[in-house]
């Protein structure tokens, strides 16, 4: 074990060996890359995870978490060296293997065209469970995962919560005895991700079953009983939580600013500073994890500035970054030839996105009802809201992608249903789903959508040269885009819908599936971008995403539930016994309707005529 590798509750090797449910011995792994040294997607990883207990690995892109969880569920073979799961060999014992896991990639392969209990008959069938106990172990499942008032609905008809707790439960149909769970939770909302970590710990607590999760969660990773850390296809570090977090002792900060709703002016001077590993806002507050217990250099990072620093209890996202070597250049956004920025004249007053009792029918269904909200130029927005609430359809008749049915929508000043050409124009869009043609390559696809977006000659080339260096997208120039890193994937989409330099900026989930160092990354160049005058329009399901918004609207059932700046949504749960609750709580106690509808109500209303007013 390497001194990195904090563990301090392990015992001895050969315990954690006798009892393993699933163990890694010496394994590697390449991939062949034609006229290239083939790539080391996992180097000598060692390792164990037990029964009765849940087993986190995390880890940036590329640093091999679903290498190692498919070969595990041997759908990969190692290049060397062994794993073995139920004393079983990866390899040899395959078949066997799969009869006794369960396992749910992170894009579960349900059938769209079937229904909720078609889906889990058709994975009862593959998996050879007796007619005689279905019936028990359906009503079990449906019960657990809250779909037995679906059973009749198609899958694709699912919101994406509703998907991932069917896909659990197709990997649950023949009792495992091991479940693998390859990013469960990604694309899902607070409410979702906390139902389905309640159906985990329910299988480990009454069917002592062992869990070996990755996640792009690092508070899921905090609830795991022990958590290994791979990067670049080593294993970094293992251990329990709180190991993590108690080598972090006197090293975090909160940095409060004098106006408390206005913390992105601290965090855009920190991040990158000497001294400071990283910053993020937290609940109106900047989150700084420093280098040493010294809070000199933070001070001085600090200087001129209205704000205060405050001591705070390190947590285990806090120790990650720390442990994570900073030598890649995290953080370091570039600033390439040209703006990033469309170039539209006017103030900040200007609302450049207006809607009107928008509505949206699928048949006889209300997918959006009544919808009214403005945006201001140079403003980040924020739209909310558990799976099914709305989002992505409003964001669709945003973008001139989908027809309202009925209401009023203006886009830089054009009416969609009358001049809909001249506003896509001035927009620029990122889908929710990787939506460039993976079989080109990087400068094909830039090359592609400038020309789409009605660049040229000599602009087309600066354009794209700015693309490269603005998103560090250089050593992948050549390579086809499925072939990507995750994050990548992301800086490419971004760069493809900023090439004509839109006023407007439409992004659907863009950080979903990426890992925190892409995450921070991807707001600090937003950030950039809204200071240029672009006007941001986001949707995200990581909740201290929302933090960043200069306002935001959450909805629910295609309905607004509360609009204002991430202050003033906190301000509607905040009680004697939650004094300073965060956008998490505020989002389930809005979505869960345990907040008061007087409160709500005021608090809408008011944002609505400051919607009219100045947001500068």
């Amino acid at each position: 074990m390497t001194d990195a590798q904090i563990n301090d509750d392990q015992g001895t090797k050969a315990d954690a060996q006798e009892q393993a449910i699933l163990s890694a011995e010496c394994v590697c792994k390449e991939f062949a890359v034609k006229g290239k040294p083939p790539v080391q997607a996992l180097q000598d990883i060692s390792l164990h995870a037990l029964k009765g207990r849940v087993t986190g690995l995390v880890g940036a892109d590329g640093a091999g978490k679903t290498t190692l969880i498919r070969i595990a569920a041997g759908l990969l073979v190692p290049t060397s060296g062994r794993v073995t799961l139920l004393g079983l060999d990866s390899v040899a014992d395959s078949l066997e293997i799969q009869s006794r896991i369960g396992y749910m990639p992170q894009k579960f392969g349900l059938y769209q065209d079937l229904t909720v209990i078609e889906n889990m008959e058709l994975y009862a069938d593959l998996q050879g469970v007796p007619g005689a106990e279905r019936a028990h172990r359906y009503d079990r499942l449906l019960s657990m995962t809250d779909l037995a008032k679906y059973t009749k609905r198609r899958a694709g008809a699912l919101s994406g919560g509703m998907k991932q707790k069917l896909g659990l439960a197709c990997a649950l149909i023949k009792s495992p005895e091991l479940l693998l769970l390859d990013e469960p939770t990604v694309g899902v909302d607070p409410i979702s991700r906390r139902e389905l970590w309640k159906i985990v710990y329910e299988l480990v607590e009454q069917d002592n079953i062992g869990v070996f999760v990755s996640t792009a969660y690092l508070d899921e990773a905090e609830r795991c009983s022990y958590v290994l850390v791979l990067h670049q296809g080593k294993l970094l570090a293992e251990g329990n939580p709180e190991s993590f977090t108690g080598r972090m002792k006197d090293r975090v900060s909160l940095v409060v600013p004098a106006q408390a709703d206005r913390p992105r002016h601290i965090y855009t001077r920190l991040v990158g500073s000497r001294g400071i590993v990283d910053a993020t806002i937290r609940s109106g507050r900047v989150r700084v994890v420093r280098e040493d217990t010294s809070e000199t250099q933070l001070a001085a990072a600090l200087d001129g500035m209205h704000a205060k620093i405050e001591p705070a209890e390190p947590n285990f996202e806090d120790a990650f970054m720390a442990l994570i070597p900073q030598t890649e250049g995290h953080f370091q956004v570039g600033r390439g030839e040209g703006e990033g920025a469309g170039k539209m004249q006017g103030s900040n007053d200007d609302i450049v996105v207006n809607t009107r009792e928008l509505c949206k029918l699928f048949g006889d269904f209300q997918a959006v009802k009544k919808l009214s909200f403005s945006v201001n130029r140079g403003e980040i927005f924020g739209l909310l809201g558990p799976n099914g609430a709305g989002k992505s359809t409003t964001f669709r008749m945003l973008c001139g992608l989908l027809p309202a049915t009925s209401g009023e929508i203006s886009v830089a000043g054009h009416n969609l249903l009358r001049s809909g050409a001249k506003a896509r124009a001035r927009l620029g869009y990122m889908a929710q789903q990787f939506s460039l043609y993976g079989q080109l390559s990087t400068l094909e696809n830039l090359s592609f959508f400038g020309k789409v977006y009605g660049l040229s000659g000599k602009r087309l080339k600066q354009r794209i040269n700015w693309a490269f260096d603005e998103f560090g997208l250089g050593q992948w120039r050549d390579k086809a885009a499925f072939a990507l890193p995750g994050g990548y994937k992301q800086r490419l989409a971004m760069a493809a819908a900023l090439l004509h330099e839109p006023d407007i900026l439409f992004l659907d989930e863009p950080t979903s599936g990426v890992d925190p160092f892409a995450r921070r990354e991807f707001w600090l160049r937003i950030n950039s971008f809204a200071e240029q005058g672009v006007t941001v329009v986001v949707t995200t399901h990581f909740m201290e995403e929302a933090e960043y918004c200069d306002r935001m609207l959450i909805m629910s059932q295609g309905e607004t539930l509360a609009m204002g700046t991430p202050a003033e949504i906190r301000d509607l749960v905040r009680s004697p016994q939650n004094p300073r609750p965060t956008m998490d709580d505020a989002f389930i106690g809005l979505a869960e309707g345990t907040v008061d509808k007087t409160s709500i109500a005021a608090g809408t209303a008011g944002n609505e005529e400051m919607a009219q007013g100045d947001l500068s």
